[in-house]
């Protein structure tokens, strides 16, 4: 599996799916949910209301998969993270499980490739870093178990963020 890091904008990354970092309502809202939904245009949010009125939302830590809409993508994959609350709440392991279910769920339809933001560390507080491993260690574990997965992006927004990931993945030898 190759693992890319992009800092960029999400929303104009040509891949098979992108994961969006949404709120359990799966109403959008800011930071990359809200950027995504703008961008992927209002059939993001039909389908996003049709699982929600069926299941009533997306629990923290689960994946739930939409049209991407007006995306260069084929779908978008909305995952819940945690809302950090100090780290005693097993924010890390619903973390982990949110970027291992989006990986599931692309696998299940089929898909080659995926892109993931920084899920939880926006308006959630999850600390960058700490995050930042969760998701690669995560990744490169799921990688093995999905190998029909070809290709990860993280995409990093801010250039911390991006130092940051850089970092680790050459420091695990990744990059």
């Amino acid at each position: 599996m190759l693992i890319q890091l992009i800092k960029g904008d999400i929303t104009r990354i040509e891949i098979d799916c992108i994961v969006n970092a949404a709120n359990s309502h799966l109403v959008g809202g800011g930071g990359v949910d809200g950027a995504i939904h703008k961008a992927g245009g209002p059939a993001i949010m039909d389908e996003c209301d049709k699982i929600r009125n069926l299941n009533g939302g997306c629990p923290v830590g689960e994946a739930v998969i939409t049209t991407g809409g007006n995306l260069p993508v084929k779908k978008v994959i909305h995952t819940v993270g945690p809302i950090w609350e100090g780290g005693d709440y097993d924010e890390a392991e619903l973390l982990k499980r949110a970027y291992e279910n989006s990986m599931k769920l692309a696998r299940e339809e089929g898909y080659k490739s995926i892109a993931f933001p920084n899920i939880s560390t926006g308006i959630y507080g999850y600390p960058k870093e700490e995050a930042a491993k969760i998701a690669i260690h995560t990744i490169y574990k799921s990688g093995r178990k999905y190998s029909d997965l070809e290709k990860v992006v993280f995409v990093c927004f801010d250039y911390e963020s991006y130092t940051i990931y850089e970092s680790i993945l050459t420091d695990e030898g990744l990059l």
